[in-house]
């Protein structure tokens, strides 16, 4: 057999190892875990870190401000040296929609070694603390929206499942062409890499979250010593939910039915920016790593196609076949998240190029960092957390 061959029957093999053994990560049924209303629902305090956030507060933070909670919650938004007057937004918002309590704040620029998100955080949970009476921590970013029972179904479903950590991966916006082939493959890849079934089972190891819904215990939050203990992470999620893991915490996982993104992303070279800012460092800015990915990423997407084109050529039959069937169960596994999204399933097929696109991506990552550009997302340029001062 011929090197393609060869390499298309190991591409094939990888899919059904993927299909069979990796979590049944291309399912989409992972949703909130069964609920009881408690007999008393505990204080939540809300976190929203924002940074020039102005173009879509007004479709996010009313939705907070509106949540039908049975105990009590309050919001607070920490303006993360904004200059689009996000801050003054926020209060305007909130006299004009009334509903829960916000608290509007401002921590100054990031001490040494933090980033700013986290940073934000920080300042929100401290203020979060001073009610000594809060039991839960939302974390929520300033783009995601939430259904009025969203805080409410969370909550309940932390209380009854005993749990320490509640993250769904939010409804990103699909609208336009690009948004439709590179974001369902978003997520589907991030399932694909931290399958959710493995992240809830008790006592795994494998740890993730979605930063833009979180649901934390206070006194989870105080055992880990977030996010203190994180406070240099550029993928902060899932760095937060691995320090939850390690202190002892019960963490859980799933797709939002509930909570939704509304930053659009009409453009590829946005969506571009919002992959490659952390795909590096998500790779622990490794070149060997880096190589390892590009190459796991041809041999399991690009090759199948390859394969089927060249063996369709040149008459050989088992590189054909091999990369019809691998082609066939990468397509048939993505079809459940493009059915969550809402988008046509003939969009299945052309996984291979929203791959090459993501492995493009990837590589633009790592050669921004060595240009000395790092992780830069609003103005701000991290390094790799080891040479953070």
């Amino acid at each position: 057999m011929s090197a393609l061959t060869w390499i298309t029957v190991v591409s094939l093999a990888a899919w059904l190892w993927l299909l069979l053994a990796q979590g049944f990560f291309w399912r989409t049924d992972v949703r909130l875990p069964r609920r009881t209303p408690p007999a008393q629902w505990p204080s939540v305090a809300v976190v929203v870190p924002a940074r020039d956030e102005a173009e879509v507060l007004p479709s996010s933070l009313p939705s907070l401000l509106a949540q039908d909670y049975p105990g009590r919650a309050e919001i607070f938004l920490v303006d993360d040296g904004s200059t689009d007057g996000t801050g003054e937004l926020a209060r305007a918002l909130a006299d004009a929609h009334g509903g829960l309590p916000l608290t509007v704040d401002a921590p100054g620029e990031p001490g040494p070694g933090w980033t700013g998100k986290l940073w934000a955080v920080r300042h929100g949970m401290a203020l979060a603390r001073a009610r000594t009476d809060t039991e839960f921590l939302l974390l929520t970013d300033a783009d995601i929206a939430h259904a009025p029972d969203s805080l409410r179904e969370l909550v309940a479903a932390a209380v009854s499942g005993g749990l320490d950590m509640v993250s769904q991966m939010a409804r990103l916006r699909v609208a336009t062409f690009w948004e439709r082939l590179v974001v369902p493959a978003f997520v589907y890849f991030f399932a694909q890499l931290y399958p959710f079934r493995r992240v809830n089972r008790p006592g795994a190891r494998t740890a993730a979250a979605a930063g833009g819904c979180v649901l934390l215990r206070r006194e989870a939050a105080e055992r880990a010593g977030v996010p203190d203990s994180i406070r240099q992470a550029v993928i902060d999620d899932v760095a937060l939910s691995r320090a939850v893991q390690r202190s002892g915490g019960r963490i859980w996982l799933g797709l939002a039915d509930r909570v939704d993104s509304v930053r659009p992303y009409p453009r590829l070279a946005q969506l571009w920016r919002m992959v490659s800012r952390s795909a590096y460092a998500q790779l622990l800015h490794s070149p060997l790593l880096l190589a390892g990915t590009v190459a796991g990423l041809a041999v399991v997407y690009l090759v199948p196609p390859v394969a089927v084109v060249a063996g369709a050529v040149t008459g050989d039959v088992v590189a054909l076949a091999a990369g019809a069937g691998a082609w066939a169960v990468m397509t048939g596994t993505y079809l459940p998240m493009l059915r969550y999204y809402g988008q046509p399933l003939w969009l299945a097929p052309l996984l291979p190029f929203t791959a090459l696109l993501y492995l493009l991506m990837t590589v633009d990552s790592a050669v921004q960092h060595h240009r000395g550009r790092g992780a830069a997302w609003k103005g701000r340029t991290y390094t790799r957390p080891e040479a953070a001062p």
